[in-house]
Order: structure tokens, then C-alpha cells, then sequence
């Protein structure tokens, strides 16, 4: 459990990373990261990239679309690590 939440840390971090005018304390678990301002088709395209270099998971753009929270996304990276 703890490292879960280590790793779900991390993750937020690196996801807090794409946006450059958020600040990081909007980002938790529970963020609905499509509803974000600075959120866009090319914030999603950077999501894809870093899941990809990160975590060596390769999403769609359907994933992201799919996915209506940080956690959400999380779990699915999980899930197919």
C-alpha cells in the first residue's frame, strides 16, 4: 500500500509537470484533468509521451479520453504494466 502511494505521488508529479500555469496543489487523485483550463488535444499527446517514457506504457488517445481522473489514469497504467 505504501508504495502504491509513493508511486500515485510520483505520478502526480510528473502529471503536474505538462501544465505550466496549474498549480500543483490542484493536482490530486480526484482531479478531472479534461476540465483542466490549460487541458487540450496537445496536453494529451504530452500525457501519452511521458506515460510512455515514465512508465513504459503505451496509451491512446481513447485511454485518455476515457480516463476522467488522475487515479483513473493511474490505475490503468497499473494495469497494464
Amino acid at each position: 500500500k505504501y508504495r502504491k502511494t509513493m508511486e500515485m505521488k510520483k505520478f502526480i508529479n510528473d502529471f503536474a509537470q505538462l501544465f505550466d500555469d496549474v498549480d500543483n496543489g490542484v493536482f490530486t487523485p480526484e482531479t478531472c484533468f479534461h476540465e483542466l483550463e490549460e487541458y487540450s488535444s496537445l496536453t494529451a499527446l504530452g500525457i501519452i509521451a511521458m506515460i510512455d517514457e515514465e512508465y513504459g506504457v503505451q496509451l491512446r488517445g481513447d485511454d485518455i479520453r476515457g480516463a476522467q481522473t488522475i487515479g483513473a489514469l493511474y490505475d490503468l497504467v497499473q494495469s497494464r504494466r
